[in-house]
């Protein structure tokens, strides 16, 4: 394989060369120099400031010259990472956040994936880049104190939606994890899994629209979470526990106001975390006051979150994740729980 870095500065280019070891044909150039280029490679690797225009103005016409390279991965600072939408709008299949961890590069390059990239024309692999992006946008938004952009949202989830459909639910996880992490894989699986969910039972369209817009909102709030909570790679302690779980609260508080967002996205968002027997957050609701929306939602939730991958621990097959729901009782609806089987196992 042959992979080539594109970068703004020449220690980026050392430290991306070290994570690769020799195992690949490595190539590399600073942005604006052209005689390191190759004339064509399997995987692009670009390190640069997406904050300045001059580098994006650059990085276009790179992207554009090896346009059929099935694999462009970007690497972006974590203080920066709202600029992954600006990532995927330059042709990003991967973007990874700094510091990069060698089995997330690793992983973005595996062999093993490539016929699948290369074969999926647009399916999966685009609904996947539409909702990193819509997130992208939405987190900004909140971030910035601006308005979300609903009808992007809202179609992006409906895409994620149709490529289930079309294509299953087994195949939109595996995109989602070669492509993507951190909040953004979560979002994404979250949303799937409630499509996926909601279509084996049967649901009307509104029923369906409904569901899966307040899955792609759901964990807006944890825009206004600072990073270091929201990405520290270890397990978190009871302190930052509090402050994460201060996010339906704040996501619900952040799209309050928004129009063509309903009130039962609103409920979804502020109370995904409440459970039957009380014990969830912020409201600590009890089984009559959840709805069935939120129920779904929940059950997805947790299960996204038992699947994900994560830096801190190894991934739990969906089997052992079902089991974990399975044991939930009193806090899950047992019908539905029983009624996810089927997604959970064999979709």
């Amino acid at each position: 394989m042959l992979v080539h870095i594109v970068a703004d500065d020449q220690n980026k280019i050392s430290e991306l060369r070290s994570l690769l070891g020799s195992q690949d044909r490595i190539t590399s150039a600073l942005l604006n120099d052209e005689s390191g280029v190759p004339k064509e490679c399997d995987a692009m690797i670009f390190a640069v400031d997406l904050r300045n225009a001059d580098n994006i103005a650059a990085l276009k016409e790179v992207s554009a010259t090896f346009n059929n390279t099935p694999r462009k991965i970007f690497v972006i600072d974590q203080k920066v990472r709202l600029f992954a939408a600006q990532a995927y709008a330059l042709g990003a299949t991967h973007v990874l956040l700094r510091p990069v961890y060698q089995q997330s590069l690793l992983a973005a390059l595996n062999d093993s994936g490539k016929s699948k990239v290369v074969s999926d024309h647009g399916g999966a692999r685009r609904a996947a880049s539409e909702g990193a992006t819509s997130l992208a946008s939405m987190f900004s938004a909140v971030s910035s104190g601006q308005q979300v952009d609903v009808a992007e949202a809202k179609h992006a989830a409906s895409r994620i939606s149709d490529t289930i459909a079309e294509d299953g639910f087994s195949h939109w996880l595996e995109t989602v994890r070669r492509h993507h992490e951190g909040t953004y894989q979560h979002c994404l699986l979250v949303t799937g899994t409630a499509a996926a969910f909601g279509l084996n039972l049967g649901l009307a369209k509104a029923d369906m629209e409904r569901l899966y817009s307040a899955a792609m909102f759901h964990d807006v709030g944890k825009a206004k979470i600072p990073l270091a909570i929201l990405d520290k790679p270890e397990r978190l302690d009871d302190r930052e526990r509090a402050v994460i779980e201060t996010h339906p609260a704040a996501g619900y508080d952040a799209l309050k106001d928004t129009r063509g967002i309903s009130s039962e996205i609103l409920d979804a968002v502020r109370h995904h975390h409440e459970y039957l027997d009380g014990s969830g957050y912020p409201d600590a609701l009890c089984a009559a006051d959840i709805s069935d929306v939120v129920r779904i939602l929940t059950i997805s939730d947790i299960f996204a979150a038992l699947i994900e991958e994560r830096r801190y621990k190894a991934t739990m097959s969906r089997a052992e994740a079902y089991e974990i729901l399975c044991g939930m009782r009193g806090k899950l609806e047992g019908a539905l729980v029983v009624a996810f089987k089927e997604v959970a196992l064999n979709r």
